[in-house]
């Protein structure tokens, strides 16, 4: 099988991992993406709405990157640290996707990689 290794540069830069794979099918592997910026500095520390909004912006910006979009997403895992945070989710998620929404699980875990972060966001979506 071949892949496509996507590394956009509208985005944060990878440590240990890629922001997404695109594979036969075509099928693209978002990693799960964060509230950082372009220089990796934590957008809205402490803030779920803001660190929310960061997280889809990311996730836009790498399925652009990769050749799909938003509107492609056939299968989403959302991490929160917090189940109060579940209306700050969905209010981003609304800005950001249409009624059509993917298949999606969310998930509230009692950390994520770094404490501050708040919100996580993992995606396959599909080039056509």
């Amino acid at each position: 099988m071949s892949t496509r290794h996507v590394q956009p540069t509208t985005v944060h830069p990878t440590v240990g991992y890629t922001h997404a794979v695109v594979t036969e099918g075509p099928l693209v592997h978002v990693s799960g993406q964060v509230a950082f910026d372009r220089d990796r500095k934590l957008v809205g520390p402490g803030d779920i709405a803001v660190q929310a909004e960061q997280t889809y912006a990311n996730l836009k910006a790498v399925l652009e990157a990769a050749g799909s979009g938003l509107d492609r997403i056939v299968k989403m895992v959302v991490y929160i640290t917090d189940p109060r945070f579940v209306d700050a989710v969905r209010a981003a998620r609304g800005k950001y996707l249409s009624e059509s929404y993917p298949a999606s699980t969310l998930v509230v875990v009692s950390g994520l990689a770094a404490l501050e972060f708040l919100v996580k966001i993992e995606a396959m979506a599909t080039l056509t």
